[in-house]
């Protein structure tokens, strides 16, 4: 070998070069790269020593025979590059590939987009687990503060220094499956020869913890749901049938068979951003919901509201409608984030930090609490593994089981607040919100009355003294008052101040008073 730096030693296979520091560069030709189309090389840095010669000829015939034995990796191409052809080649779902796309761009590029693919090893990937279980930001540990604007802004209390966390043992999993998936497909490719994934440990997968309503909680959920009828149905529903939230934004009314008591679940909303599509189930099939009569009755005295509200502004629900939707003819459909966001927002007002997802949780804990068995869970919830081929096949699924569990379930679901009459109309027994002055001043006076405050006999406040509390005119005082005599609470004459009465002995008397009229 020469003293020249740059120039090259020639053997009859691979080529040793020296370097300006003393080390020598190993190069052996391995040929063509199917990424690239240019001629692959296999290169190795041997540091400078006495016995760096002989090391570079040990390394020379060690890279020569993996290119006999075709071991050697046959490109050059980086982390990035294997990732673009991955993605572009993935056969999956358009939200699922949407999801790995983020994940991809978010983990996998910023840390080990620019490696190549052929000097990853079990030690690079032990390493790029830590940093994810460290800080989902991958600081580094350097300290910034992170604005909730971008660009120039005055800096307020939401702006605050960064703190680490950990990335979810769950999208860490995400990452590992991806990363499994691409280096799969490299070595079918003959990219590689070798999965280094398989050198490195496998991050654990997420304890399951469903964490569901508790059935107060969910007494309290229904009840607030229930103040608007559409919300309070989609809420219900939820909690009888554990649907996913896309699918109950694609039920439509002609997959609702009342008559059968059982609906079909079909199809799924997905979203990304502001579009929304409509697609198949997650596990691709179809599945039969049996419902309890009360979920029944319920979904009847919703459908008569719904068509009351079509024809006010003449127009009727089309036969394949969605059964909850933004308009009124039911031609649209909601939005799966819109859905999600008023639930949580319902629940912060409660005072607790839920998402939708967790009805799912209660419907399959209630379920099994009350005995049904776990495989008819399964075909109720729409699981598509669960570890047996039955839970995967709907013919296995048992539909009197289904049955059963509907009816048991139906005595474990909080009381909806709503009535039926005898014509299926629906009725809500909670108090008003107050849209109007006269119905919140109602609503405190029938609190009154039931807390005990005002008694049964007692007189009530005058129309000038609620007047003046409440800050409204005489009209809207008297109105409050006439709303509770037609409940029940109150009766008044001419001249003489309204008297607390009870509303159940008043029904009694007037059906009374209605009997005598009839016999005469």
């Amino acid at each position: 070998m020469t003293a020249a730096g740059s120039r090259a030693q020639k053997r009859s296979r691979g080529e040793v070069e020296k370097l300006p520091s003393g080390a020598l560069r190993v190069k052996v030709y391995a040929g063509v790269d199917p990424l690239s189309g240019r001629r692959h090389y296999l290169r190795e840095t041997v540091p400078a020593g006495p016995q760096a010669e002989k090391e570079a000829e040990k390394v020379r015939i060690r890279l020569v025979n993996e290119v006999n034995e075709r071991r050697n990796p046959r490109t050059s191409a980086t982390v990035n590059q294997l990732m673009d052809r991955y993605l572009e080649l993935l056969n999956v779902d358009t939200t699922t590939k949407q999801r790995y796309d983020s994940v991809i761009r978010t983990h996998i590029r910023p840390l080990l987009g620019k490696t190549p693919v052929s000097r990853l090893d079990g030690e690079t990937f032990d390493s790029f687990y830590k940093i994810l279980r460290t800080c989902r930001t991958h600081c580094g540990g350097r300290k910034f503060v992170e604005h909730r604007v971008a660009g120039e802004h005055d800096c307020t209390d939401k702006c605050r220094v960064h703190k680490c966390k950990p990335l979810a043992d769950g999208t860490i999993r995400k990452v590992h499956w991806c990363l499994s998936g691409a280096l799969k497909d490299a070595m079918r490719w003959k990219w590689i020869t070798v999965n280094p994934l398989e050198q490195a440990d496998t991050p654990a997968g997420a304890v399951p913890d469903p964490e569901p309503p508790t059935p107060e909680q969910a007494a309290a959920i229904v009840n607030e749901a229930f103040k608007d009828l559409r919300w309070g149905m989609f809420v219900w529903l939820a909690m009888a049938t554990g649907a996913r939230r896309g699918e109950l934004c694609a039920l439509r009314w002609d997959r609702l068979d009342l008559d059968n008591a059982v609906i079909w679940i079909r199809s799924s909303i997905a979203q990304d951003g502001a579009k929304t599509w409509e697609k198949d189930t997650k596990t691709h099939q179809q599945r039969r919901i049996s419902l309890d009569p009360a979920t029944v009755g319920l979904l009847r005295a919703y459908r008569q509201h719904c068509e009351a509200e079509a024809q006010i502004v003449g127009t009727v629900i089309e036969k394949a409608g969605r059964v909850f939707s933004p308009s009124v003819d039911h031609s649209t459909w909601l939005k799966p984030s819109t859905v999600s966001q008023r639930y949580r927002r319902m629940c912060e007002k409660l005072g607790w930090d839920m998402h939708l997802h967790q009805l799912r949780h209660y419907s399959a804990t209630e379920l099994i609490a009350s005995g049904a068995d776990v495989r008819t869970v399964a075909g109720r919830l729409g699981h598509g593994g669960g570890g047996a081929t039955t839970l995967r096949v709907y013919s296995a699924w048992v539909s009197e089981a289904d049955q059963k569990a509907a009816g048991k379930f139906a005595g474990r679901m909080p009381q909806a607040p709503i009535v039926l009459d005898t014509e299926g109309t629906a009725h809500p027994t909670l108090e008003p919100e107050g849209a109007n002055p006269y119905q919140k001043i109602a609503a405190d006076l029938r609190g009154a009355i039931t807390a005990g405050v005002l008694r049964v006999g007692g007189e009530l406040p005058t129309v000038t003294a609620l007047a003046t509390r409440y800050h409204v005119s005489v009209g809207t005082a008297h109105r409050a008052l006439a709303e509770l005599k037609r409940t029940g609470h109150a009766t008044a004459t001419r001249g003489r101040r309204a008297v607390v009465t009870d509303p159940s002995t008043t029904k009694f008397q007037a059906e009374v008073i209605d009997l005598k009229l009839r016999q005469v």
